[in-house]
């Protein structure tokens, strides 16, 4: 038995440091949130909560005191701890706890799965809200140009979208020091606001929050919808944990991005308590005049990176789920040399650009999304909570009081803001949520029609063992030809039905016979030392079998592989220039079988064809490669 091992080297030539670089991708979303959170809370000119000194200074110290307990202590001080070999997000839970032996494991994996299809619904959310609020600054600027907010933002989407299939390697390296100065300026924008009305620092105490929710608890409550908004993006920071590490994402935190926040939140409570009747584009109103053009500018550019961010996840949390057997396997292309740099999904990036568009025409402004916004959020921080307390107890092994003590902490303050924000389903909020069902049911449909499709196949591939030792029995004998070819299993210990088929109906086999089997580990990445097991079955017939181990964030690359292991073992000395690969492909056949709704059938079907091809996915070379098609019943 062989274990390759190979030496892989990578290169990280950063001119800034890693806490700066992470201010340009894992804080956009979060840290655009002045935009439109505070005018959410009061609306315009105030009609939604009245302004006086105990709503806004209640509200500021509400604010900061959730983003201190939801980001600062749950986020940076705890979950972010709970990573999947350094790899962070909802779907590395997912992962992790799909890989423990627990009771009611499938409970908690749907819990997940419900929180990923969130997600998504905050993918859509987050690049029209953002751009538009940003876009709205002109009417602050030049209210003449109020016509043009719309038309502007859908250029700056579709410019935005567009750029996703050539990357953003060349300009990424601008997006960390752009949100440096995005957060510089807000900090001292809102520094200065505070220096002007000092009263302002009063919501840094949390006696404030306490006695705001103490003597107007209803109205605290009720404002929590909009509080939510502060904290989008908490799960940025753990998404991508992968990509900086837990410490560089900490500094930039708590060095940069949260006091810049507490300023620029406490200063925009100070401006619309002092100067009544600006509750509208608060924050281009911190700044003098002569710097507000400046200013929106620099806003639209800090809600491109923003919403960049949130694309690239929903693209990186895409493939994470592909690999893990809960979506379709869907095209994926690198924007960047190295296969683990950035990527793209162009049927992802297609439907997130037509919702984004859709919502953007029909709300038509940043208040009105706001309305929507936030109970899609709240939905994928309480399930990141439970899943975590469910690693904290059985991977970290704590004990039950420390895990009631985090409960207790995190989880009623998840249930206020999910609570809170169930009134949203009147108000726009229906649309997040409509697009997590329809999330969920794809992927549900998607796991239970291929459990089937998996389960008709194992039985018509049978045992690999059974299989070659039938050869030597059959009569005529198998013609073994020169040369040597791969085929792609789908099943360990089995056979491939390409396999099958050459001998059964063409009666032929190469003198060298790979079996090659790719499977998704629960892991982020698989070491190379640890990724392809070579078997020969102990018969010397010419016939091995190569099981390669991937994570679900490495790139399947089977010539790769095989390029590598060439010289380490004879089995898999052979030209690959010449060699044919196999693979076996299933022509679904939809049955009147009670086993799935019909319409849900459909739909596995449609997913079923247009699925990308078993080639592509695995990198094999199209004038080498030969499908063969098995009928398979649904």
């Amino acid at each position: 038995m062989l274990r390759y091992n190979a030496h892989m080297t990578k290169t990280s030539k950063v001119a800034t440091p890693l806490a700066i670089v992470a201010l340009g991708v894992v804080f956009g979303d979060i840290g655009t949130s002045p935009l439109y959170a505070l005018q959410a809370v009061f609306g315009l000119s105030g009609q939604n909560l009245p302004v006086n000194q105990d709503n806004v200074y209640g509200i500021i110290s509400l604010i900061i005191w959730s983003i201190t307990i939801v980001v600062s202590i749950k986020f940076v001080g705890f979950i972010m701890r709970a990573d999947n070999e350094g790899e962070g997000g909802i779907m590395a839970l997912v992962s992790l706890i799909k890989g423990m032996a627990i009771k009611h494991k499938g409970l908690f994996i749907t819990l997940g799965l419900a929180g990923v299809a969130l997600f998504y619904g905050d993918s859509i959310i987050t690049p029209a809200i953002s751009v538009l609020s940003a876009v709205e600054g002109l009417k602050v600027v030049a209210p003449s140009l109020t016509t043009f907010v719309l038309p502007i933002t859908i250029a700056v989407l579709v410019v935005l979208f567009w750029i996703q299939k050539y990357g953003t390697a060349a300009i990424g390296r601008f997006f960390g020091p752009t949100m440096l100065i995005w957060f510089l300026a807000i900090g001292l924008g809102g520094a200065w606001r505070v220096w002007q009305y000092p009263s302002a620092i009063w919501a840094l105490s949390p006696y404030t929050a306490i006695g705001f929710v103490v003597d107007h608890p209803l109205v605290a409550f009720l404002s929590l919808t909009a509080v939510v908004l502060a904290i989008t993006g908490a799960e940025a920071l753990y998404a991508d944990l992968g990509h900086f590490g837990r410490r560089p994402i900490s500094q930039a935190w708590f060095m940069v991005v949260f006091p810049a926040l507490a300023l620029c939140y406490m200063g925009e409570g100070a401006l619309i308590l002092h100067q009544p009747g600006i509750s509208n584009n608060i924050l281009v109103q911190l700044f003098p005049s002569s710097l507000r053009a400046v200013f929106v500018v620099l806003a639209t550019f800090a809600t491109l990176i923003a919403s960049q961010s949130v694309i690239s996840g929903a693209f990186s949390l895409t493939r994470q789920a592909v690999k893990l057997e809960f979506l379709p396997k869907m095209i994926v292309q690198h924007t960047s040399i190295q296969e683990t740099g950035q990527i793209y999904m162009p049927f992802i990036n297609f439907v997130l650009f037509i919702m984004v568009v859709a919502l953007v025409l029909g709300f038509g402004s940043s208040a009105a999304l706001a309305n929507a916004y936030g109970i899609a959020v709240s939905g994928t921080l309480a399930a990141d909570t439970i899943l975590f307390l469910v690693v904290m107890r059985v991977q970290w092994r704590k004990s039950i009081t420390a895990v009631a003590l985090a409960a207790t902490l995190f989880v009623p303050v998840d249930l206020l803001f999910v609570s809170s924000n169930v009134r949203k389903l009147l108000h726009g909020g229906i649309f997040p949520i409509a697009i997590g069902c329809v999330t969920y049911l794809i992927i549900n449909t998607w796991t239970k029609g291929d459990k089937i499709v998996d389960k008709e196949r194992r039985a018509k591939e049978g045992p690999v063992l059974d299989f070659i030792d039938s050869l030597s029995s059959l009569k005529p004998p198998v013609k073994r030809l020169p040369g040597a070819a791969v085929y792609i299993g789908h099943h360990l210990k089995y056979t491939p039905l390409a396999l099958r088929a050459m001998v059964e109906e063409i009666h032929e086999l190469p003198e060298k016979v790979v079996i090659i089997t790719v499977q998704t580990t629960t892991a982020a990445h698989v070491p190379t030392e640890k990724r392809a097991v070579l078997d020969n079955f102990g018969a010397d017939d010419g016939i091995s079998h190569l099981m390669l181990y991937y994570g679900y964030h490495d790139t399947v690359n089977i010539p790769k592989v095989l390029k590598s292991l060439r010289t380490l073992d004879p089995d898999l000395d052979f030209d690959l220039s010449t060699v044919a690969y196999f693979v076996s492909s299933s022509k679904l056949i939809v049955t009147k079988r009670h086993n799935m709704a019909k319409w849900r059938k459909s739909l596995f079907y449609l997913m079923y064809r247009n699925e990308q091809d078993a080639s592509d996915y695995y990198k094999l070379p199209i004038k080498q490669t030969e499908e063969m098609q098995v009928p398979i019943t649904l």
